[in-house]
């Protein structure tokens, strides 16, 4: 008599936007996507709330791809040397000299820490977050 095993899936989890949190959180996807005439859908857990929300897998993978692809588009007359203490704005150009790479500066965030963050769009490695006007103690 054969034992059946009972076949394991390797939980895969995504970035979303949780509505009963108001941010980003980690979501499980649970299940099997589900085909329909408006695409693959699936139900996504949040791992804080344990809220199950169904999304569109093909607009998720869509955005993602959108967002890895962006084309930046920069002047780099106005670009400046990336500081970790320096203070930037929306719109700034800035280049990293250990990524020798140029981008654009997307949003800001107040990180949890209290510190702050720049979220910059590279043209070679993509979305990044930084650190900016970091302090030190003494």
């Amino acid at each position: 008599m054969a034992v059946q095993r009972k076949r394991t899936r390797r939980a895969k989890y995504i970035n979303l936007y949780s509505p009963f949190l108001m941010r980003e959180t980690k979501h499980e996807l649970i299940g099997e996507p589900i085909e329909s005439e408006k695409g693959r859908h699936q139900w996504a857990r949040c791992t804080r709330s344990r809220h199950s929300q169904l999304i569109n897998l093909d607009i998720i993978e869509a955005e993602q791809d959108n967002k890895n692809k962006a084309i930046v588009e920069l002047s780099r007359e106005d670009e400046k040397k990336y500081n970790p203490q320096d203070e930037y704005s929306i719109g700034d150009v800035i280049y990293h000299s250990v990524w020798e790479d140029v981008g654009i500066i997307k949003a800001k965030e107040v990180l949890s820490t209290g510190g702050r963050a720049i979220v910059v769009q590279f043209e070679k490695i993509g979305e990044k977050k930084l650190i900016e006007n970091l302090t030190t103690k003494k």
